[in-house]
């Protein structure tokens, strides 16, 4: 699911799945930098916290996993950059 609302000078872009979710003893983790769940040499753990960087410092805006009541209900992230 994506979709474009603008709201207070900002476009959100919401990009949800129907996986397992993320657990959430891993939520506070997903964007440091090299954190991975992969097993070593299937992953560098660099793709959401690069996204993050990118998305924070290089446009000024923020991106966010949006919390689901558990653990089973996919993932959903919320991306809002300036409108501008």
């Amino acid at each position: 699911q994506s979709g474009d609302a603008r709201g207070n000078g900002r476009v959100v872009i919401e990009v949800s799945d129907n996986g397992a979710g993320v657990p959430k003893a891993l939520r506070k983790k997903i964007f440091d930098p090299f954190y991975t769940t992969k097993s070593p040499g299937q992953g560098t753990g660099l793709g959401l916290s690069m996204s993050y960087d990118i998305i924070t410092a290089g446009h000024g805006g923020s991106l966010e996993l949006v919390d689901a009541d558990s653990d089973r209900d996919g993932a959903t992230f919320e991306v809002r950059l300036p409108a501008s």
